[in-house]
């Protein structure tokens, strides 16, 4: 299986992004600290870099993300809100967003390991597409394991979003609505990436 094994901090600092997007808070780098940048990019280059941004926060490469932005398309609406649904609708970004995990990448090794079900029945699929009234859940044989108490203690002071809802005494998830460009707090201009793709 693919993974995107790049450094956080330096990434986020070409991208232009907080590492608190992607759920590390203590990280930081001194690369370009002088905030300065080289030349004025091209309208390209932005373009890329709406692009890399998205993927590199979600954890997607870019077959699988090329096949998200042209069934996206397909649906009624705007091209770009209907990439960024899907890809917050993906169970591994579920779990970091009800904070069962601290980041992204270590949600999507928590579903990889088959510690959660959707509907009572396991789910080891980190793109699989949660829908309202999905109940996501942590196994029964996986609530004992401090990883998880902590990581819910933890992140208990972030916000949830208002699609999701999430009873941490029972380690308890559930899919309220399907999210709406309004909720997804990640800066990025996705008309560029339909531009992108446009060409």
């Amino acid at each position: 299986m693919a993974k995107n094994r790049q450094p956080i901090a330096k990434r986020c600092k070409a991208l232009g992004i907080s590492p608190a997007a992607m759920g590390y808070y203590k990280k930081e780098t001194t690369r370009n600290s002088s905030n300065q940048s080289r030349k004025k990019k091209s309208e390209y280059a932005l373009q890329l870099q709406e692009k890399q941004k998205v993927k590199f926060v979600y954890g997607v490469l870019e077959k699988q993300f090329r096949g998200y932005y042209e069934k996206a398309e397909r649906m009624p609406g705007k091209a770009g809100d209907n990439l960024l649904i899907q890809l917050e609708r993906r169970l591994d970004n579920v779990v970091f967003r009800l904070g069962y995990a601290a980041t992204r990448r270590e949600a999507r090794q928590l579903v990889n390991h088959g510690h959660f079900t959707v509907n009572g029945k396991k789910v080891n699929i980190p793109s699989y597409q949660v829908k309202p009234g999905m109940i996501i859940a942590l196994k029964e044989s996986s609530r004992n394991i401090e990883r998880f108490k902590n990581n819910v203690e933890d992140n208990a002071y972030h916000t949830i979003p208002n699609w999701l809802e999430f009873d941490a005494a029972n380690m308890v998830g559930k899919v309220l609505a399907i999210p709406t460009r309004e909720d997804i707090d990640l800066p990025v201009e996705e008309h560029l990436i339909v531009e992108l793709y446009s060409k």
